[in-house]
């Protein structure tokens, strides 16, 4: 089946004869296109041009008629509350329509902000504009931002992220040659569509409102293979005859290999982003110093802990993004409640907002229910067992130094974000694990001040080892289903540890497949990288040879990768084939004190944290 076929267009300004004349002679030279998304103001700048634009949409069909499916996102213009506010009270259109409210015969509204497949594609849009002053139709609320946010949780790859505003910071680490004449980022961009795009990471991304075109490069994301493609599209009619009308054809990623989607054309840059979130790390310091402020962005509602059937009352707060997606990134650092209770009823059927500000607005026209269901003892009881599972989650844990499980007496370095130890059955003498001490399943997906530290105990015991005539390969492999991350640091003579790429390459090559090779001065720079290959949606096995060689590998979901694959390499190359399996190579306690103690005396001088 051949992918679909999309046009994307500017700011229309209620120039829909000029428009649609030009669909229809696209479609009729490259066509035929399955839909239409019009990004920045679709309605007319001024009354002169209404006649031209009731045409369309009077009567539900217009006297002109409406090529194929049109989707717009810009609700602001002449005439605009009151065509939106018609749509809105048709029957059709009340509740949670998140692929659009029928405006008339083939053109849809997106409304607020939202996510729906068409022909296959993952789409996301934000409507509206950023906007303090209320209005009903024309911007986005705080509420459609964290819509999205939540939404960002959820698996898989959005293939088009639409929005009227450009992301500020966009031209950040692209070709200068390539910015428009003229450009100003602080006119007609908005900060909240960076940190979305960021969080959402798209494969295309498009935006109007700034009146001209602009193409960048593609860039990487931060924990995602793929790549993003940003488009900045002119209005329709412009005088300079700049690109308003875009087609593209994207398979979805939905059905694309790891291999597919992870591929990145040679002009690929950095992410604009992350020079974005460096730059305001100190404000979000001073922000979490007063949680009320940082954290009303995401979680902004009181409810009572008791919620009563009225859907009135004040008190603790409910986690906005724990209800809507079943998770929450700031897990158990967030001050608000994960009620699993709540999140039962959303499932259910319960409408979002009686559940999280205790009322709806769209009252009797609301297709949700507005009263708790099922609220019985036995449930309840059940749900409060399960408020805990996360803290019980930790306290099982073999790393968590809260564990009554954690081997302390392993342990030989303990830092700010991450602690040393040595192994349950190491592989070799002065095997080391670096294990962060946050709960947390991959270490690539930790704070870039977490890093830091990362990088300087890696770096320590590379000088410990090289001081005794040996280099450190390390290695981390991470599960989808993992749990708490750690890196394996293991010592090699330096005599066979130039041979480390070769077995590694031959052992994938055995198992099917090929490692995406790397080299970078430091191990800062090869982290970052990391950081840019690895997608959360996708297990991932990472080596760090000598050198700043690194090789990776992104596991295909039915793909049959060997969770001991680092250790059982080294194993091969030592000649000591029956220590692959740590369990051959258990020690008593009283052994395993003793290496312990020997290891922190001797490494005692270059330990980051003495």
């Amino acid at each position: 089946m051949s992918p679909p076929r999309i046009l994307l267009c500017g700011d229309v300004l209620g120039r829909l004869n000029q428009l649609f004349k030009r669909v229809q002679s696209v479609n009729k030279s490259a066509g035929p296109f399955d839909a239409l998304f019009c990004v920045g103001q679709f309605f007319p700048d001024s009354a002169e041009q209404l006649e031209e634009f009731t045409d369309y949409i009077e009567g539900g069909g217009g006297r002109s008629q409406i090529p194929l499916p049109t989707y717009f996102i810009g609700d602001y213009g002449v005439a605009a509350p009151k065509v939106l506010s018609t749509a809105s009270r048709n029957s059709a259109n009340l509740g949670f329509k998140m692929d659009g409210f029928k405006i008339c015969d083939n053109l849809f509204w997106l409304r607020g902000s939202g996510k729906f497949t068409l022909h296959g594609l993952s789409v996301v849009y934000l409507s509206g504009r950023q906007s303090s002053n209320g209005q009903h139709f024309g911007t986005y609320s705080q509420d459609d931002v964290d819509a999205l946010r939540a939404l960002a949780e959820e698996p898989g790859v959005v293939d088009l992220f639409l929005t009227n505003e450009w992301p500020s910071g966009v031209t950040n680490r692209a070709s200068a040659s390539d910015i428009p004449a003229g450009f100003l980022d602080t006119t007609g961009s908005d900060s909240s569509v960076s940190e979305l795009v960021a969080e959402i990471k798209p494969r295309y991304h498009f935006a109007g409102t700034k009146g001209v075109f602009y193409a960048r490069e593609p860039y990487s994301n931060v924990d995602a293979v793929h790549v993003t493609r940003f488009f900045g599209l002119a209005m329709v009619g412009n005088k300079d005859k700049q690109t308003y009308i875009r087609a593209i054809s994207p398979t979805p990623a939905s059905t694309m290999s790891a291999a597919e989607i992870s591929m990145k054309p040679p002009n690929t840059t950095l992410s604009p982003y992350t020079l974005v979130v460096d730059k305001t790390a100190l404000e979000e310091v001073t922000k979490r110093s007063n949680a009320s402020v940082s954290d009303s962005q995401y979680w902004r509602y009181d409810v009572s802990h008791k919620r009563h059937k009225s859907g009135s009352g004040e008190g603790n707060k409910l986690c906005f993004k724990f209800i809507y997606s079943g998770s929450c990134p700031r897990g158990e650092k967030c001050n608000f409640q994960h009620d699993m209770d709540a999140r039962e009823q959303y499932l259910g059927g319960v409408c979002l907002d009686f559940l999280i500000k205790g009322k709806c607005e769209r009252g009797p026209d609301c297709n949700f229910k507005h009263n708790l269901q099922n609220e019985g003892e036995s449930h309840s009881r059940r749900r409060r067992g399960s408020e805990n599972d996360n803290g019980n989650r930790s306290k099982e844990c073999w790393f968590c130094l809260s564990s009554p499980n954690v081997e302390s007496h392993l342990i030989i370095s303990i830092g700010e974000f991450y602690y040393c130890a040595l192994p349950k059955g190491p592989l070799v003498q002065d095997h080391v694990l670096v294990i962060p001490i946050e709960h947390a399943p991959c270490t690539l997906s930790l704070t870039q001040q977490s890093n830091s530290e990362l990088v300087k105990f890696l770096n320590s015991l590379k000088l410990y080892y090289k001081n005794r005539g040996k280099e450190a390969v390390l290695f981390e492999w991470i599960s989808k289903r993992s749990s708490h991350a750690n890196i394996q640091v293991v010592p090699v003579p330096s005599t066979k540890a130039a041979a480390v790429q070769d077995i590694c390459n031959l052992a994938a090559e055995k198992l099917g497949f090929k490692f995406v090779v790397m080299k970078f001065n430091n191990s800062s720079d090869g982290r970052e990288w990391l950081r840019m290959q690895f997608d959360r949606n996708y297990s991932f096995f990472y080596v760090e040879l000598t050198e700043g060689t690194i090789l990776s590998h992104s596991v295909e979901e039915n793909e049959n990768f060997p969770a001991q694959f680092g250790r059982e390499v080294l194993a091969g190359l030592l000649n000591m084939p029956e220590r692959a399996d740590w369990r051959n190579c258990a020690l008593g306690k009283d052994e395993e004190t003793k290496m312990a103690e020997e290891f922190k005396e001797q490494f005692e001088e270059l330990d980051p944290n003495q």
